[in-house]
């Protein structure tokens, strides 16, 4: 345990990694806080519209996700052979998988807006506000699919401070205009949740075209030739997906079998579904320490592996599948004995304040295993190209847990949601115990960038 804790090389490189992505993600996370505090101030219906249209959103974030994260385990490899030229053509296909997703899931929003709200709630004037919302902010998902590739490889290549400054400034961009479109203040018209919607869009522009400025104005890593970028055989595309396709099935599983989660929430009533969206924000910025330790895993053992140091790699996966658990213990400590406290600020009625406690105080006893699932599943695993036992792993649990416990014991036995989301935390629990056997069995740790043959 001394060694699994101690090393000073280990920790500042960690660091250096995670604190950006930490920072980028807390910024994100806060001004959503702010976002959805702003919206609840509209009334329970509008919470709940917004919070379910960005379900479409979310399920759009964890596809892109995949691709990225399929593209990340190359790009990290790569990076630890200083292979430049093979990291834009990673690049190249990155942005093109990504844009397309991002296209389908924009026509889906603004031509189906309504149908897709009718999968989770059937109160009318709810479908009506998220409709509007959706139609309008379906413009912003392309060009957040071109931020997305071009942040999440950056940290790949050891660059994640660009993306963390870039962020801040765009999220700070849409909380104010959220604040001027949603209430009218100084002058602006008052458009409610659609001046949300128009805030996300105008900020992501802004955003996109920031990011790439600087990228190519300055030649950072990622500034790759259009032409380079599109160097891209069959033979290369092939091997590409080989590995990257289970991840990106695995993200777009995983988030299928949340938002049915979240279905069964929504159908148990417009206040419960409001709880759980006041509990959501606070949850989101407990996690965004590990979302960044979990990246900075993944980095750290994709360069160790690229450089075939599999044993430096292995030992330093040990240290995160402790280091990350015991943080959470820490801080899920403080959230279960402050939760009334954390949901005093929304101007809701009691009942539902006591709801999102009692939400909080669930999450806060399972954090520990859902952080090492998080680590081992993403930071951990995918680094060394395991990627079918991921994409069963995190299926699995999803699938044959979570989703048929939220609708057993949301709409079937009735359960309160604290309940229903105790049963559904089990999965984190089969998660962390297939996945600490996988961990200790090494065969996790395969230089997948050696294998492929880049010059086809």
């Amino acid at each position: 345990m001394k060694h699994l804790i101690s090393g000073r090389e280990f920790y500042r490189t960690m660091f250096k990694l995670a604190l950006p992505i930490t920072v980028q993600n807390l910024v994100a996370t806060s001004l959503n806080m702010v976002d959805t505090i702003m919206i609840g101030q509209l009334g329970q219906s509008e919470l709940a519209a917004v919070g379910l249209a960005n379900q479409l959103f979310f399920l759009l974030v964890l596809s892109l996700f995949g691709t990225y994260s399929g593209a990340s385990i190359f790009v990290s490899q790569f990076w630890g052979k200083r292979d430049i030229n093979s990291i834009h053509r990673v690049l190249g296909i990155a942005v093109v998988t990504g844009s397309a997703a991002a296209l389908v899931f924009t026509v889906g929003a603004y031509f189906f807006p309504s149908l897709i709200l009718q999968l989770f709630i059937s109160n009318n004037a709810v479908i009506a506000l998220g409709a509007d919302y959706l139609r309008i902010v379906a413009f912003s998902y392309l060009v957040t699919s071109i931020t997305f590739a071009y942040s999440f490889l950056s940290r790949s290549v050891e660059q994640a401070k660009l993306p963390m400054f870039v962020s801040a400034f765009s999220l700070c961009c849409n909380t104010l205009l959220n604040y001027l479109l949603i209430f009218g203040n100084y002058g602006f018209p008052q458009l409610g949740v659609k001046g949300a919607a128009y805030a996300t869009v105008f900020s992501r522009s802004v955003e996109v075209m920031l990011l790439l400025f600087i990228i190519y104005r300055y030649n950072y890593v990622l500034a790759g030739k259009l032409k380079n970028m599109a160097n891209i055989t069959w033979p290369f595309v092939k091997r590409f997906f080989r590995t990257g396709y289970t991840v990106i099935l695995n993200e777009f599983s995983w988030a299928l079998g949340t938002m049915m989660c979240t279905a069964a929430y929504a159908r148990m009533g417009e206040e419960t579904f409001a709880a759980v969206q006041m509990a959501l924000p606070i949850q989101n910025i407990s996690f965004v320490l590990f979302i960044g330790i979990a990246n900075a895993c993944g980095v750290m053992l994709g360069n160790q592996i690229g450089a075939c140091e599999e044993d430096k790699a292995f030992f330093c996966a040990k240290k995160f599948a402790v280091l990350g658990p015991a943080l959470a213990l820490l801080i899920g400590s403080g959230i279960f004995f402050s939760s009334d406290w954390l949901v005093s600020g929304y101007n809701v009625d009691a009942s539902i304040k006591i709801l999102a406690s009692q939400i909080l105080v669930v999450y806060a006893l399972f954090l520990s295993a859902r952080v090492f699932n998080l680590i081992n599943i993403i930071g951990i695993l995918r680094s060394g190209g395991d990627t079918i036992f991921t994409f069963f792993l995190d299926s699995g649990g999803i699938w044959l847990i979570a989703v048929p416990l939220a609708f057993l014991a949301g709409l079937v036995w009735r359960l309160p949601i604290y309940h229903v989301m105790a049963l559904v935390s089990l999965e984190e629990i089969f998660k962390m115990t297939l996945g600490l056997r996988r961990l200790y069995s090494k065969k996790w740790v395969r230089n997948v960038a050696a294998q492929m043959d880049f010059s086809l």
